[in-house]
């Protein structure tokens, strides 16, 4: 079963994507902030990261570029998922590392798409 790990800090946005992740059939896991999901990630090694940005400690940026640059996590792909819409955002969160940038709210097509898209390549 393909495992997600699921970094957000708002529990109505986790709840969400549990809902529909294991409609799917994914293993799923959670981190509230990118603290927490730098460890799970390498404990865990999760097949995929659905990364937040706007959270407390470390934003999901930040902690998308220590994933891409520590060995042990750097083949994790990671998809952003994010309020902050703007053109830059999508751009600086894609230099960092991720392999997707997604705006929330994010339709269910649109995510599956991308998640069968880095997971089947």
């Amino acid at each position: 079963m393909t495992h997600i790990l699921v970094v957000d800090d708002s529990s109505t946005e986790s709840h969400a994507f549990r809902i529909m992740l294991e409609k799917k059939g994914f293993t799923v896991s959670f981190a509230n902030n990118g603290l927490e999901g730098l460890t799970k990630a390498k404990a865990l090694k999760p097949d995929l990261i659905l990364m937040d940005v706007v959270m407390p400690q470390v934003n999901g940026f930040q902690a998308t570029r220590k994933l891409k640059r520590d060995p042990e996590t750097a083949g994790i792909p990671v998809i952003i998922i994010s309020a902050k819409n703007q053109e830059t955002d999508r751009v600086w969160g894609l230099r960092q590392g991720a392999k997707g940038y997604l705006s929330k709210p994010v339709s269910k097509e649109e995510l599956f798409n991308k998640i069968n898209m880095l997971i089947n390549p």
